[in-house]
């Protein structure tokens, strides 16, 4: 597990410089000058401009630079937004949370869909169900998602109107941001209303969530599917059959708890596809996350929030799908040897 752990802290470490230096050279690639673009600082004087270009040794080598942009990232030091000139810093801890809440409600509801779904497929293999259901995966993964969102607004919020068709919660209730996580910031706040509140904050979540979920469903339905009819051709599933036990028993017993070791190590790259997605919806139902302001900063042009938004959504992608790998090491010790887990 050592060697396990070394391997992926060095991916890490490797990926996250990639990914300062990708965001380093956007400062170059973006029209302007190249230290506004660092620091965002549009307004500044000839004195600050001055200080800037010493800071971040505009005037020496290109390695200088780059210590010096990283040496920044590392503090915490995104620069100022050029549309707001605020601390980037500032908006992406009060807006990221709303993201993470989003998308992990998301990815829920698209496991608890997606896998039986697909288990159910694998038992039933080449019958009616199985095709009914992959059927019904391939036509989900085909829509839209700004279409799917357009659409369930205008069915369950202006047709039927049964729930809220934008934000995060109603502004009748005030809730004070503690973890930036709406559900836990209700239940931490002291209002005589929380659980009113928690309704309503619950109510908001449903269609975002839902229209997220929709692909990652699709696509669990099939990974579970495949592990299953995997697991069901294995040989202790026939020594299981030779003992006695009965169909359920095995599939209750051996068959679904084998399965979801499998689909377990899938669940990092769903996550970074169900964020790609969750960066649409926000727009689409205003939802106050960080996907949503760095859309709004491409078309503000707002080249330094850019550069630090895909910066941080890159990073906390590759910390889910690292987790998972440790979840997934845990869980099936096989995938700690040299050839596995790669």
């Amino acid at each position: 597990m050592l060697t396990f752990t070394l391997r992926r802290l060095s991916l890490f470490i490797f990926t996250m410089l990639v990914l300062t230096l990708l965001s380093f050279s956007l400062s170059f690639l973006f029209p302007g000058d190249t230290v506004i673009n660092h620091s965002g600082q549009i307004n500044a004087s000839a004195t600050e401009l001055a200080h800037l270009n010493q800071v971040y040794q505009m005037d020496k080598s290109i390695f200088n630079q780059y210590g010096a942009y990283l040496t920044h990232i590392l503090n915490g030091d995104f620069g100022q937004s050029m549309a707001s000139q605020s601390p980037i810093s500032n908006e992406i801890i009060k807006l990221l949370p709303a993201t993470i809440e989003l998308s992990l409600v998301a990815l829920l509801i698209a496991m608890l869909v997606g896998i039986p779904l697909g288990f159910i497929a694998a038992i039933k293999h080449n019958k009616t169900s199985d095709n009914v259901i992959l059927s019904l995966a391939m036509l989900g993964y085909s829509i839209p998602v700004f279409w799917l969102g357009l659409l369930a607004i205008l069915v369950f919020s202006i047709g039927l109107g049964w729930l809220p068709s934008a934000g995060q919660i109603s502004l009748l209730f005030e809730i004070e941001f503690v973890t930036g996580i709406q559900f836990f910031d209700i239940l931490l706040s002291d209002s005589p209303y929380k659980w009113q509140a928690f309704r309503d904050a619950s109510a908001h979540m449903i269609l975002p969530a839902c229209v997220i979920a929709l692909a990652p469903a699709t696509i669990f339905i099939r990974l579970s599917r495949a592990s299953m009819i995997e697991v069901l051709a294995a040989s202790y599933i026939r020594a299981a059959r030779a003992k006695g036990l009965s169909f359920q028993q095995i599939i209750f017993r051996h068959a679904i708890r084998n399965a979801l070791i499998q689909i377990i190590r899938h669940v990092g790259l769903q996550f970074a596809n169900l964020v790609t997605i969750a960066m649409v919806t926000e727009v689409i139902f205003s939802w106050p996350g960080i996907g949503r302001w760095l859309i709004d900063s491409i078309y503000q042009r707002d080249y330094t929030a850019i550069q630090s938004g895909l910066l941080v959504l890159s990073c906390f992608i590759f910390i889910v799908h690292i987790l998972t790998d440790f979840i997934y090491a845990a869980l099936n010790p096989l995938a700690r040897g040299n050839n596995h887990g790669s």
